[in-house]
């Protein structure tokens, strides 16, 4: 008889401490459950991307000596700068250049080590393309500014989200914007 109380009453703690354990459990759900959501629609709202963002790389061919720093800097050597040398001023025309973006690491080492600064990195992040070939972007495709997504007339910020309860992104910035097409 003393095993069986023994047994009823470990049976019974465990009881209560599955019971303490869905207590739990619930209590976290119905704290997710007050907090707005923290997801965005996609290809409808977007979110702004910060200022030190790596997104594609605009070059201005007005600007570039053809020293070709930007390739020797580059971890994948990706930039192909052609030139030609001109003889009657002893300097370097540039002919072309492209970058494929295939391949591009965003790394931001021919931005940051150009010394006439023809090359920047902007907001522009949707390169998905159908064929890989077309990701190869010559001077005409990198010079193209693209639109950014606080100027573009299409999309607007969503101010509902911009302002989450206290707490709930802990270890993230408060000034997370979001902005959303406008139809």
């Amino acid at each position: 008889m003393f095993t069986m109380v023994n047994g009823l009453q470990n049976y019974s703690e465990q009881a209560i401490q599955a019971a303490r354990y869905i207590g739990q459990g619930f209590v976290v759900t119905l704290d997710h459950m007050n907090r707005l959501p923290m997801t965005i629609q996609y290809p409808y709202e977007k979110l702004i991307p910060s200022e030190r963002f790596h997104g594609r790389i605009h070059f201005e061919f007005d600007k570039c000596i053809a020293c070709e720093v930007c390739v020797h800097v580059c971890p994948i050597n990706l930039p192909v700068v052609d030139w030609k040398l001109r003889k009657n001023k002893r300097k370097k025309q540039l002919k072309s250049y492209s970058i494929d973006f295939g391949v591009c690491i965003f790394c931001g080492n021919c931005v940051e080590y150009c010394p006439t600064n023809c090359l920047s990195m902007t907001e522009e992040y949707e390169l998905s393309i159908y064929d890989r070939h077309e990701l190869n972007y010559d001077q005409i495709a990198l010079g193209r500014l693209p639109i950014s997504v606080i100027e573009d007339s299409a999309i607007h910020t969503i101010p509902s989200l911009t302002h989450l309860a206290k707490g709930v992104m802990e270890g993230h910035s408060n000034l997370r914007s979001i902005t959303k097409f406008v139809d």
